[in-house]
């Protein structure tokens, strides 16, 4: 005979998705505000393969570049994320790498075009190595300037998705510069609007990054008061903040991966010897 269940319950639940890994953080868990990470005592985080809505939510453009997709995703296949809009953005790259590997594998295809000879081919990288690299850096949240102590912490996956206006202020101060269709009198103005817009924008994520200054027995955690002073501050003091920010956000980069070309392809005038970057988008994430 069938076996019989309780009124409401789902035959189908033994059949929904089940880890395939553990993730280990590359913060370790540090940077999220409360409630929005259930923490782990192992500090490994169970993750779970994309559901067929979810593939769909990643294809899907308007959500991808308003970040919300991301979001979405992080939130079903890593559900003790609660929060993915507040995790810090040097997690980023390894939960959706994680993803990919619960989803579809351990091995990712990468397609480039082979130096001298404009010839693509597609190469093999190994996301688990991808994964160890990540979690094996350490953040540095700590500034010594003069008699200053400086604390940071990693801008939000909200914070950085909204720092994409930057890029996009940067490109256009590139295209007003070289507009020759523009008068050099539009241009100047246009050009002081954005440059104005840009600093602004730079700043503000400079401000957003720093938890707190210590200075003798104060220390100073109001955000108004810590935009007030880097506004005024020496210039040495905001290069040396600006410097540590940017080596901590290259530290977490995903570094290229070194390929060795076929000897047929070095025949015709290829390096034997090149660099791919690896980043995760929607032209290689999908298997």
């Amino acid at each position: 005979m069938p076996e019989i269940t309780a009124p409401g319950a789902n035959p189908l639940t033994k059949y929904y998705r089940q880890p395939k890994l553990y993730l280990s953080l590359p913060s370790k868990g540090k940077f999220y505000p409360e409630g929005s990470l259930e923490q782990s005592e192992t500090g490994e985080y169970p993750v779970y393969s994309m559901t067929a809505k979810d593939e769909l939510a990643f294809k899907t453009p308007d959500a991808l570049i308003n970040g919300q997709s991301t979001v979405d995703v992080i939130h079903s296949c890593i559900p003790s994320i609660k929060e993915p809009w507040n995790m810090p953005s040097l997690d980023l790259d390894a939960a959706l790498i994680a993803i990919r590997i619960a989803t579809y594998g351990e091995n990712m295809g990468v397609s480039t075009k082979i130096p001298n000879i404009n010839e693509e081919r597609e190469f093999q990288t190994d996301l688990r190595h991808l994964l160890s690299e990540l979690y094996s850096k350490e953040f540095d949240d700590t500034i010594y300037v003069d008699d200053l102590t400086i604390k940071i912490r990693p801008l939000t996956y909200k914070e950085f998705t909204r720092s994409a206006l930057k890029t996009f202020e940067e490109q256009r101060v590139f295209t007003l510069a070289n507009d020759e269709n523009m008068s050099e009198e539009e241009k100047i103005d246009r050009f002081n609007v954005s440059f104005k817009k840009l600093t602004e924008l730079t700043v503000g994520m400079i401000v957003s990054s720093i938890v707190s200054i210590e200075v003798g027995e104060d220390i100073v955690t109001n955000h108004h008061q810590i935009k007030e002073f880097i506004e005024n501050a020496d210039k040495k003091f905001y290069e040396k903040v600006t410097k540590h920010i940017e080596e901590q956000k290259k530290k977490f980069a995903i570094k290229p991966m070194l390929v060795h070309t076929d000897p047929e392809d070095v025949a015709k005038g290829a390096p034997e010897t090149f660099e791919i970057p690896i980043t995760f988008d929607q032209s290689n994430f999908f298997g």
